[in-house]
């Protein structure tokens, strides 16, 4: 059966302009498809469902938009959790915003924390397979809510666990802020991984550096599951969401010269 996968056309400038206006009187949670996502997509109708609730689709992979060129003629914009990971902790994040990380060890919490000034970063690192035992899917629950509102919360835990969470803190309605399903983004900006090189990147070829470097995890994903999404993509339709333009009640965004963080002024 044919797969619709909605994108929201943002590069990663013009996503950490929306993030930075997202505020802390609603929630929403961005997803980031890759390949992987792809054909979970094709395979898993929950994972679709997950997909269907998000507020943000953004496509996390330069090897697919170049797939998606050549076979839809589809030419999408790319925003990696990793790069917008980063420049949201570089340009948007100020020391007093609650940030909220799930996922990662306490080092780097810490790292992340003393790196940026911030002084209200919670974290919680839920066991490895915690996703299959309700009780801890409740208490990493419980820890997001409390800790609401928050600015941001990111969700580093792996696919499908993150994406199940943003979407059971939506259905319970009492969390409020921006989440984002971010992978591996917390390792490589605190050195735990190493990206690819830039020229890797921009031609799609990160997930070579990756396997590379990791051959005994990531091989089965690349190289073995990976292929299917050719077979996938005559199946798959592609549909571009164009950037929402502004806030909903109206803003002007601008950049501290001092500090390089973006800067958000609300007008009614």
């Amino acid at each position: 059966m044919p797969v619709s996968l909605r994108i929201d056309n943002y590069d990663t400038d013009e996503f950490v302009r929306q993030a930075s206006e997202f505020g802390q009187d609603k929630y929403g949670f961005a997803v980031t498809p890759n390949v992987d996502h792809l054909i979970r997509l094709h395979d898993d109708p929950a994972f679709r469902a997950l997909y269907a609730d998000s507020t943000y689709i953004l496509l996390d992979s330069r090897f697919l938009s170049f797939l998606f060129l050549l076979t839809c003629r589809v030419r999408s914009q790319v925003c990696t959790g990793s790069d917008l990971t980063a420049e949201l902790f570089a340009r948007v994040m100020r020391p007093e915003d609650a940030i909220i990380l799930i996922g990662g060890d306490e080092s780097q919490a810490k790292l992340l924390a003393d790196r940026y000034g911030l002084k209200n970063l919670r974290h919680f690192n839920p066991p490895m397979g915690f996703i299959r035992d309700a009780a801890a899917v409740e208490e990493c629950l419980q820890f997001v809510e409390s800790n609401s509102p928050f600015r941001f919360c990111l969700l580093g835990v792996g696919a499908p666990q993150q994406e199940i969470i943003a979407q059971l803190l939506k259905a319970r309605g009492k969390a409020r802020g921006l989440a984002l399903c971010i992978g591996a983004s917390i390792n490589f900006l605190t050195g735990a991984e190493r990206r690819a090189p830039r020229w890797m990147q921009r031609i799609g070829a990160e997930w070579i550096c990756r396997l590379m470097h990791d051959p005994r995890r990531l091989a089965k994903r690349y190289l073995v599951r990976g292929p299917w999404v050719f077979a996938l993509l005559p199946f798959t339709k592609i549909v571009l969401s164009p950037p929402v333009a502004g806030a909903a009640i109206g803003a002007s965004v601008g950049l501290n010269a001092t500090t390089g963080k973006i800067l958000t002024q609300v007008s009614t």
